[in-house]
């Protein structure tokens, strides 16, 4: 009984190694069919995750107008801030569809650490530009899944915050 109690428990381990193994060169190899997959397991997730996200201590929100719909979402992300404004790193690069809106329309608001900031000009950068903006945890994480981008956001010129619905 004990062997086939630890048969089970090695099969277990193997699958999750192989599981592990599997995500990790998809991602770093932009593999369509694990982003893919790692995408809508992530959108199944963003409804728990919104709760804190924006607030002190979580993670960013980002406010954003679906390109073809003109809906007004919301994301969350881990952004940084910077004098003028916030850095986002893109693992997925361009497969995500909130990144397509804030590009397509210049413009998103954010909300970041109990504040909403009004942000625009996205611009897709290198991380290899601004990768000391960084905690040195995100920049090994970046380097195992091969993040190569990066959202800057500046904050608007004007005073408005948000997005109309």
């Amino acid at each position: 009984m004990f062997g086939v109690i630890l048969g089970i428990a090695g099969g277990l381990i193997a699958a999750l190694a192989a599981i592990g193994i599997v995500f990790i060169v998809g991602m770093r190899r932009k593999s369509g069919l694990v982003q893919g997959a790692v995408i809508w397991v992530s959108k199944q997730f963003n409804k728990v995750a919104l709760r804190t996200a924006g607030q002190a201590g979580g993670a960013a929100r980002v406010h954003h107008r679906g390109r073809t719909s003109g809906r007004v979402y919301e994301t969350p992300v881990d952004a940084v801030a910077t004098d003028d404004g916030f850095l986002i790193a893109l693992p997925y690069g361009l497969r995500s569809n909130w990144v397509r809106n804030v590009l397509a329309s210049g413009t998103a608001s954010l909300g970041f650490e109990g504040r909403t900031y009004a942000v625009d000009r996205p611009e897709l950068v290198p991380l290899r530009s601004v990768e000391t903006a960084f905690s040195l945890g995100n920049q090994r994480m970046h380097r195992l899944f091969g993040v190569t981008e990066v959202l800057r956001l500046r904050h608007a010129a004007t005073g408005e915050v948000g997005l109309a619905a």
